[in-house]
């Protein structure tokens, strides 16, 4: 199938950027075939984010969004940061020591899961057609080098990758260009930038793993619009991150939290830390009672500026998350990813008008976005993680506050953070076990209970998407250096060690993994590559 454009991942860059290319084509009076292709099964079904929504790239793709329904229904009320220095004590901190990226006024409470299915109605109504259920397996190179689409795919395999009775073949889907939105990590992406080169000169990619619930809570304790977000425990020394809780409609609210991959101790368990977290009096006091209705965790890709890799090559553009354009210093991302779209739309269509007839190297890209806001929100915020990690919290929150506060970003400085998330585990010979509490199953789960919440669901008999490089890592190396913290680091239960009668053995629960990506991140000997499964497996979030 030939297309002009194809866009990989129904997220919101990916969504942003099909309604920008159709509203100009409408303007122009200019036909206009685009398609984006989907791995869940269904628009949202993959989302996962916390989220506190910033309007303002919404407000530019659609300013009518409020008669034509959008769900941003929740605006934000209270803004509430509490350093928390114990498991059971926290001061709130006054407005004045918060760096101004973390307010959220004029922000909303939204649920991206819902807001990317609005988003799918309005590309549809524009004449986009969106396949879900059909993972874009593999790229499709010209025979110059340049992308040409990309290959869905197959059906029907079993874990030998022999056709079964219901094999059903990928499809080519050729373009004249092809833009890349598959979120953070997108398999694709890591193909690309590394065929490409295009990370060359630029600091390594760094990445978190963002935990959300969904929770029901008394209505008595409900605060509709009240954003709460929290820093210190229970990450200890050396380990970074925070945690939220976020007041939305109908007595729900949003508590998650983000740890920062390049943690050191091989024994954290994200996971637990945040089972932990909820236990904390000043989030156990609104959930106390409640009832949790849905969980997930997805990695985020958090380098910023200093991380972005050239974003074009010959016949393609990559956007979003998979680029890497989150404002960490924000904790925000959508707003940012909706813009880098709409920004590859512009583009391909200025190329369009010229009478390109595709497969270029859509240079012009860079240009119109150092000519935008996105450009000089994610330079003003460069220094934020790196001043983190290279200070501390407590410094390097100080000098986030003096920079932000007073100086808007543009202290000269540019800190940069040289060091590889995977490389920064210590031995386990020199690392302190971590032992932690069984769950109380009132505020605390298992894994296995929490994916279940997450709908998650793969067909059994299918190649395995985990990928080893070498299947006898995880135990001689793994093992016998980082007690293979895989069985931690998954926050699903994806990998664990059997003991069996022939001794211990590495065992992949493919069918558990909720698609976040962590293991092809932080894998110490980088052995574990993540690819599509087939369509509609994963995740099936509801209204996250």
């Amino acid at each position: 199938m030939e297309f002009d454009v194809v866009i990989v991942g129904a997220g919101p860059s990916g969504l942003a950027t099909a309604c920008r290319l159709m509203q100009l084509a409408q303007e122009k009076e200019q036909e206009l075939m685009v398609c984006v292709v989907e791995k869940g099964s269904e628009v949202g079904a993959h989302i996962l984010s916390g989220a506190v929504f910033e309007p303002r790239a919404i407000n530019e793709l659609f300013p009518d969004w409020k008669e034509k329904g959008a769900p941003l229904n929740t605006k934000v009320k209270g803004d509430d940061i509490y350093l928390l220095n114990s498991e059971s004590s926290g001061i709130k901190l006054p407005s004045f020591s918060v760096p101004k990226t973390m307010h959220n006024e004029g922000n909303y409470i939204v649920s991206m899961g819902n807001v990317c299915r609005w988003l799918a109605e309005q590309a549809e109504q524009l004449g986009v057609e969106i396949f879900p259920g059909f993972p874009a397996h593999s790229v499709i190179y010209n025979d110059d080098g340049s992308v040409g689409g990309i290959i869905t795919g197959d059906m029907g395999l079993d874990q030998e990758g022999k056709q079964k009775d219901s094999f059903m073949p990928g499809m080519e889907l050729r373009a004249k260009y092809t833009v890349f939105a598959e979120g953070c990590r997108g398999h694709l992406g890591k193909e690309l930038i590394e065929k490409f080169q295009l990370d060359a000169g630029k600091s390594p990619q760094h990445y978190g793993i963002g935990f959300k619930e969904i929770w029901d809570i008394d209505p008595e304790k409900h605060q509709e619009g009240l954003v709460i977000h929290t820093a210190g425990w229970p990450l200890e020394k050396g380990t970074t991150g925070g945690g939220y809780l976020y007041h939305a409609e109908n007595n729900q609210v949003f508590v998650g939290i983000i740890i920062d991959l390049n943690y050191s101790n091989p024994y954290l368990n994200p996971f637990e830390e945040f089972q932990r977290y909820k236990h904390h009096p000043k989030i156990s006091q609104y959930l106390e009672g409640g009832k949790r209705v849905s969980y997930g965790a997805r990695a985020l890709a958090k380098g910023g500026f200093n991380s972005l890799p050239k974003m074009t090559m010959p016949g393609a553009i990559m956007v979003g998350c998979d680029a890497g354009t989150i404002n960490y210093a924000k904790i925000k991302g959508n707003h940012t990813a909706m813009k880098s779209g709409m920004l590859a739309a512009e583009t391909i269509m200025s190329a369009f008008a010229t009478g390109d007839e595709g497969c270029q190297d859509l240079t012009a890209y860079t240009d119109n976005y150092k000519a935008s806001w996105l450009y000089d929100e994610l330079y003003n915020t460069r220094n934020f993680g790196p001043a983190m990690h290279k200070f501390g919290m407590y410094v390097g929150g100080a000098y986030n506050m003096v920079d932000q506060n007073f100086f808007g970003g543009k202290l000269p400085f540019n800190f940069k953070d040289e060091s590889l998330d995977h490389e920064q585990l210590k031995l386990a010979s020199e690392s302190a076990v971590i032992n932690y509490a069984k769950p109380d199953n009132k505020l605390s789960f298992d894994r296995l209970s929490s994916v279940f919440l997450s709908n998650t669901n793969h067909e059994e008999e299918q190649p395995c998407h985990l990928k080893l490089a070498d299947v006898s890592i995880p135990m001689t190396v793994n093992l016998a250096k980082y007690a293979e913290p895989a069985q931690r680091y998954c926050p699903a239960g994806v990998y664990e060690i059997q003991n069996t009668e022939e001794g211990d053995k590495f065992v992949i629960n493919a069918q558990n993994c909720i698609h976040c990506k962590t293991c092809d991140i932080k894998d110490p000997s980088q052995n574990i590559t993540w690819v599509t499964p087939e369509g509609t497996g994963g995740p099936n979030y509801p209204n996250m």
